[in-house]
């Protein structure tokens, strides 16, 4: 069973000390002990890439920590949506437009929508578009 959408602000705060946060590392402990499980959107991989190179090439992260981050990830209870993005596309431009997001943003929110479950996200915006939209945010269990 799902329980959240993890959206790409939220796993690349695991990946940065910087960057860390008590809603990432809630998130993440609730994937590791809870038995919870992510959903998340064809982009998502796409993204954590981007990410990983990037911080590659700013020398935040060696090549060899790209590689350990991406096995972890492989590892966790994330399953990415296997719907064809064509076939998807429509709601995430009706959500981008309705709320101002870009494509990749709506993209989350419409797997959360159709899927009905809250989003995991750091992205203000998002949190916004979420709550707006019935969605809703992810919380830790009291």
């Amino acid at each position: 069973m799902t329980h959240l959408v993890l959206d790409c602000s939220v796993t690349a705060a695991w990946l940065f000390e910087d960057e860390v946060s008590h809603y990432a590392e809630a998130v993440l402990d609730g994937l590791a002990t809870d038995h919870q499980q992510a959903l998340a959107p064809f982009i998502w991989p796409l993204e954590v890439s981007n990410v990983f190179l990037v911080a590659e090439r700013r020398g935040r992260i060696t090549e060899a920590q790209s590689t350990a981050f991406w096995e972890t990830l492989k590892a966790m209870p994330i399953a990415v949506d296997d719907r064809a993005p064509m076939s998807s596309s429509g709601g995430i431009i009706a959500l981008g437009r309705e709320h101002g997001l870009s494509a990749y943003d709506a993209a989350y929110l419409e797997l959360a929508v159709r899927n009905a479950i809250p989003i995991a996200t750091l992205d203000e915006k998002l949190v916004g578009a979420a709550h707006a939209s019935g969605a809703g945010i992810w919380q830790p269990e009291a």
